[in-house]
């Protein structure tokens, strides 16, 4: 785990979301599902800069929570295109929260798998319209 100096600010994240009371589990942080959630969008945000036309999430490569996202937190989720294969895109999401007081720590990371798909939702080779 990067200490909070040892995390690059340089970056533009993909997107940025204030978490919210709504946003959380029992024990009071942000839940899970939330934070999975925002990877998809991100990692779809930057796949699509890739790769215009219909994309279909299909994996998402270990999830590993190293730290808790509070309410409050500004999270914000870096996309970095990993790979592109004939139908499919691997773009790797960091997910990084500022608390209130200005530290920022790394909460996790994603390897998430797009597939490029016509309408009807079949595989279609990058670099081909959707039709």
């Amino acid at each position: 785990m990067p200490e909070a100096s040892n995390i690059q600010t340089h970056r533009e994240p993909a997107i940025r979301v204030i978490m919210m009371p709504k946003d959380t589990n029992a024990l009071g942080t942000i839940f899970g599902g939330i934070i999975l959630s925002y990877i998809d969008q991100a990692g779809a945000v930057g796949a699509t800069a890739a790769v215009p036309g219909r994309l279909v999430t299909v994996a998402m490569h270990t999830v590993e929570f190293h730290q808790p996202v509070f309410v409050g937190d500004l999270v914000s989720f870096y996309a970095d295109l990993l790979r592109i294969g004939s139908t499919s895109i691997t773009v790797k999401v960091e997910v990084i929260a500022q608390r209130r007081d200005g530290e920022r720590v790394k909460v996790t990371a994603a390897e998430v798998v797009y597939v490029h798909v016509d309408e009807s939702n079949r595989p279609l080779r990058i670099g081909e319209p959707d039709r």
